[in-house]
């Protein structure tokens, strides 16, 4: 209850600083305050961009993002991955997901995708206490850890949904917040076509797609989806690599 009652003031408080015309924004009262890719880069300074020659800083870059796998369609999805070169960032599921598919977890790291948080049960995280929210955070990271050797140092909170007090136990545990851009809604549909569609009407550079490979539709789209972004001269990047040569801060949510 203190941990709850903590929430709900803080809350309280970013809503009445939102009111009267401060920066910061919230879900629960309005929207949430993010930071862009391409302001990570500008205040970077010299370092070299990750995963290889690509810098976005010049590229047209845009981010691939699968939610709440890994399922039985993601060894398909990532031969697909694969064969286009193309690189992605998975927010993993820990509940049914990880605990189920541990080799796949495996296979995303290896062949050089990031692999991040999307807590372990989908709880969301704007709703439940503070233990709770830790709980729903640092499972799943415990988990990746023995599977990849090195916990995930990026987060998508369940629906997009977080306050600032969602940010500051984020920052406790070392994790940055990535929202998107970009969605198909394919929660809605198992039409590949139409999924397509919705992709490639809302992408622009330092996008974040987001898509989730647990639905039927969703992997048979991916295909066409990036063959149409790559004929637009677009290059696919990891959210870091996005990021880059800046990193992302524990306890910042990042956004285009």
């Amino acid at each position: 209850m203190h941990g709850t009652g903590r929430r709900l003031r803080r809350r309280a408080l970013a809503c009445a600083a939102a009111a009267a015309g401060l920066s910061l924004t919230l879900a629960g009262c309005a929207q949430v305050d993010t930071t862009a890719p391409s302001t990570v880069r500008a205040e970077a300074k010299g370092a070299p961009a990750k995963f290889g020659s690509v810098d976005c800083r010049k590229a047209k870059c845009i981010a691939l993002t699968f939610d709440a796998g890994p399922s039985e369609n993601s060894a398909r999805l990532l031969d697909i991955l694969k064969e286009k070169k193309v690189p992605a960032t998975f927010f993993l599921l820990g509940k049914r997901h990880i605990e189920k598919y541990p080799e796949l977890v495996k296979r995303m790291a290896a062949e050089g995708h990031e692999v991040a948080s999307h807590t372990w049960d989908h709880k969301i995280l704007t709703k439940i206490s503070d233990k709770e929210i830790r709980e729903e955070l640092n499972r799943p990271n415990e988990a990746i850890e023995k599977l990849i050797g090195h916990k995930p140092t990026l987060m998508r909170p369940p629906q997009g949904r977080t306050d600032s007090n969602v940010h500051e136990i984020c920052e406790e545990l070392g994790l940055a917040e990535v929202l998107w851009s970009v969605t198909a809604k394919d929660y809605t549909t198992n039409d590949s076509a139409l999924i397509t569609k919705r992709v490639l009407e809302q992408s622009s550079r330092d996008g974040i797609i987001l898509l989730h490979d647990i639905y039927a539709g969703t992997v048979p789209a991916v295909p066409g989806i990036i063959d149409a972004l790559k004929q637009r001269g677009y290059v696919f990047v990891t959210v870091p690599q996005l990021l880059a040569p800046g990193k992302a801060e524990p306890g910042k949510v990042y956004r285009p």
